[in-house]
């Protein structure tokens, strides 16, 4: 094996992988393996080309700033280039993205300025607008615009389409690709439609996003909103080449992330959500087709970014996401229900450091106190610190000697009215009977219920 002098070295020749486990009808399905590259996703591959054209041009001084607008995965990439090319870099990225993937990005020395993600283009909050009148105001920078850079789909076009065909023998019937800045499916469209015709491009798209309706129906409706991250857009991008797309499929985020679970538990592949949209499309496609066919999909990034997100049962029971049993009473509003596994506790007899390491590793600041089933206490934050003020030792304390044991809690068959009379008084609504308890409604469960019942 080969050693290498620069990390950027290391970006593209991706393996493809042949999907064994999944019901693909009469096709075979290949998946490109993206998440392999250094900073775990496709965008590495146009962090170098749009950064090194912008060199070639004069765009980039030394010791300039770059600036750009981007889900997540362009700013991982623009920070893996910049950080090894001696630039700063500014990401202006919108607040529905996944923290893991905010932490990795700051984590590289990357000022990351959030702002709104309910907002459209013209907003000056728009993340776009924004990264634009930062460029304005910021002395020596560059606004890359992965959305309008012309080397972001030319990346595609000369480097990822040649080495796809040469790894597939020359062998590919049909390509399912999202779309972000488009850079994908324009660069990829054009080079297949040179060099394999008959190879057709295929759009997965977001149920929310305007493309699958603009691709089909040659209608833009009005876009609306979705929960999978990096694909699907509210406008056409500049760069943007749908012309040589055959079909898209709109596919919802519950359909999304089952899929990319799924992707893990049956192939061991963990990628990010727009891997699921992406093999939620390929399987139908695959599966209506009458005839054996070649098939590629992509693994766009790594699914380590979400672990908090779509890998987790509590937010995307949050998100309406997620099937559970449904009782018909207040046990259906509860997010960590205790017969689940995903509530935290402690027990009576644990001590105070074992509470707090708790609540630290899981970022609560406030935990039930569960003995055999039965809920006997609640412990919080304050409870600790009053606890150990006078004496560090009583770390060893037990949680009984400091716990609210003087409980309120409420019937699972009682109203909705119950529990926010209880949030008035500053409690805290514990639902459960003379047998079990059941879990915990905290305030965010009661806004989150009453969003997915009122949309």
């Amino acid at each position: 094996m080969a050693i290498y002098n620069s990390v950027l070295e290391l970006i593209g020749n991706t393996p493809i992988l042949k999907l064994k486990q999944f019901d693909t009808g009469p096709c075979d399905l290949f998946i490109k393996m993206e998440s392999e590259n250094p900073g775990g996703s496709i965008k590495d591959r146009i962090a170098v080309s749009m950064i090194e054209a912008a060199e070639r041009d004069g765009d980039i001084q030394p010791g300039g700033t770059i600036i750009e607008a981007t889900a997540g995965n362009t700013g991982l990439g623009l920070g893996l280039v910049a950080a090894q090319k001696g630039y700063k870099l500014i990401l202006v990225i919108p607040d529905k993205m996944s923290p893991d993937k905010i932490r990795h990005i700051r984590a590289m020395g990357v000022d990351v300025r959030l702002t709104r993600s309910d907002v459209q283009k013209g907003h000056p909050e728009y993340y776009q607008d924004y990264a634009k009148r930062l460029a304005t105001e910021i002395p020596n920078s560059f606004f890359i615009d992965q959305f309008s850079n012309p080397n972001n789909p030319l990346t595609h076009r000369v480097d990822t389409g040649p080495e796809i065909l040469r790894q597939m023998d020359g062998k590919l019937d049909a390509m399912v690709i999202g779309v972000g800045s488009s850079g994908t499916v324009t660069g990829l469209g054009q080079y297949f439609h040179e060099n394999a015709p008959g190879c057709e491009m295929i759009v997965a798209d977001p149920e929310g996003s305007i493309l699958a309706d603009t691709i089909n129906k040659g209608i833009t409706p009005q876009a609306g909103s979705w929960l999978v991250e990096g694909i699907g857009e509210d406008f056409l991008p500049p760069i943007c080449d749908i012309s040589l797309v055959t079909k898209a499929y709109a596919i919802s985020d519950r359909e999304a992330f089952q899929t990319q679970r799924e992707l893990l538990k049956r192939e061991g592949i963990i990628a990010g959500s727009s891997t699921g949209t992406l093999l939620s499309a390929a399987l139908r496609y695959c599966r209506e087709q009458t005839t054996p066919k070649r098939v590629l999909t992509f693994a766009c990034d790594t699914g380590n970014k979400y672990l908090n997100k779509s890998f987790n049962d509590s937010w995307l029971a949050d998100q309406g996401l997620l099937e559970r049993k449904s009782h018909g009473d207040l046990r259906d509003l509860i997010a960590r229900p205790m017969d689940s596994g995903d509530m935290v506790t402690v027990t009576s007899e644990d001590n105070l450091i074992t509470t707090y390491k708790r609540m630290r590793m899981f970022d609560v600041s406030q935990l039930p106190v569960v003995d055999d089933g039965k809920i006997v206490g609640l412990i919080d934050e304050s409870d600790i610190l009053l606890g150990i003020y006078e004496d560090k030792d009583n770390f060893q304390m037990k949680v009984e000697a400091v716990m609210v044991s003087n409980l309120v809690t409420v019937a699972p068959d009682s109203s909705i009215d119950k529990v926010v009379d209880l949030f008035k008084q500053d409690k805290v609504a514990i639902i459960a009977d003379d047998t079990s308890f059941y879990g915990l409604i905290t305030q965010i469960d009661l806004i989150n219920h009453l969003r997915q019942t009122m949309l």
